[in-house]
């Protein structure tokens, strides 16, 4: 929850049928008091809840605490597939996009699961699965934050997971057709999971978000091709599965949706408070977001909801993806992106992958390179003060 929203909040809450306009400064005195009294009711609130997952490792445990408590500090940045590859370049050790534009690193970094279902040894973007680990053990030596999606294949047709065949959800549940090969499935995330060790054995953690823009229908778990109770029960399912049965303590879990329209849309296929630590959405600049006006207000509108949304569950609010692909706006990180977040407390920013060059002779990129037209301005984003980056997280020891 925001600072802003939180003050109007408690002055609402104390003065409902008076004006704050006609304090004096005796009386203005008061309403400061009881206003600080009651953000350090929340943030202790915040500081006495745990994990969803009980049995979560201590570095794991720490995670979620320093997310919360970062809260207050700003919004660390993050990048997909940051040191993998970039515009120009692949498995180029230590070279990443970002550090080649501010000579430092995202504090966040996310990665993609899809084909580990199929135990290929790459995944859906042709990254082998053996680089990952080795990236996420290097992230957490350096103190970064970890977060990967799953982008799974359809389990009912085996297509990809943009096949919506109606029925699909149903068929991995409990009783359904396909329950024994997703369980399957499940096992192979879980051993990659509990593959990610650092230098003294512990489990590193990872902040995992499947199911991702479920109420969107472009994938077969989400929108129109299930009902909302077969999505909650997928989400409860898998989480139960990786904690309850494989044993996965290393995960924090987290609940996105594409872009949403009001706070009942949002909540409508929410899994409950005791499978989710993290919530977000996801927003790119396009379609109906395609003017800066439009982004900063729609992305205002959400934001502001996932805030309130945050705070009344005890849940850590993200922007869990966005992107602008190609950049055109030289200003558009300070005036347009950080003027749509800056208000608002979120834990993380994740910006979409550069992928490069594709083979119409365009390229795709979300954040700049050396020398795009934005990239002087995203030097000006990095330097903004509540921005935070690897050098700050590294300070923070979050996993400690």
């Amino acid at each position: 929850m925001s600072k802003k929203y939180r003050y109007k909040q408690a002055i609402q809450f104390r003065f409902e049928e008076g004006s704050i306009v006609h304090a004096t400064g005796c009386y203005m005195k008061n309403v400061l008091l009881q206003v600080i009294a009651l953000l350090i009711w929340i943030d202790f609130s915040f500081a006495q809840s745990k994990p969803a997952d009980s049995r979560a490792t201590v570095e794991t445990v720490n995670l979620y605490h320093s997310l919360a408590r970062l809260l207050n500090k700003g919004t660390m940045i993050g990048h997909q597939d940051d040191l993998a590859y970039g515009v120009g370049w692949k498995y180029v050790e230590g070279r990443s996009d970002i550090k080649d534009v501010t000579g430092d690193y995202p504090a966040v970094y996310g990665w993609e699961l899809g084909r580990i279902e199929l135990d290929h040894q790459v995944n859906l973007d042709s990254v082998p699965f053996e680089k990952i680990a080795h990236f996420i053990r290097l992230i957490y030596d350096r103190g970064g934050i970890v977060t990967i999606s799953w982008h799974l294949n359809n389990p009912l047709t085996g297509k990809t997971a943009w096949d919506p065949a109606p029925g699909s959800v149903a068929s991995v549940l409990p009783g359904g057709a396909k329950n024994e090969l997703f369980k399957s499935w499940l096992d192979r995330v879980a051993s990659f999971f509990l593959s990610l060790k650092g230098n003294h054995g512990e489990l590193i953690p990872v902040i995992f978000r499947p199911f991702h823009e479920l109420n969107g229908s472009w994938f077969w778990w989400g929108g129109k091709n299930c009902t909302p109770e077969e999505t909650r029960e997928l989400y409860q399912f898998t989480v139960k599965y990786l904690r309850d049965v494989k044993q996965v303590h290393n995960l924090l879990y987290a609940y996105n949706t594409d872009k949403f329209y009001s706070r009942a849309e949002y909540m409508e296929r929410y899994p409950g408070n005791d499978f989710v630590d993290v919530i977000g959405f996801d927003i790119y600049q396009a379609y109906n977001t395609a003017s800066n006006d439009n982004f900063v207000r729609q992305a205002g509108l959400m934001l502001s909801m996932l805030d309130s949304v945050a705070s009344e569950n005890h849940k850590i609010p993200a922007l869990t993806e966005f992107g602008y692909a190609g950049l055109p706006d030289p200003e558009w990180w300070t005036q347009v992106f950080w003027k749509a977040i800056a208000p608002y407390r979120i834990a993380y920013a994740l910006a979409w992958r550069n992928a490069g060059g594709k083979g119409n002779g365009s390229s795709e990129f979300y954040v700049p390179f050396d020398r795009q037209i934005s990239a002087g301005d995203f030097v000006r984003f990095y330097n903004e003060k509540r921005t935070l980056f690897q050098r700050e997280i590294t300070k923070e020891q979050v996993y400690h």
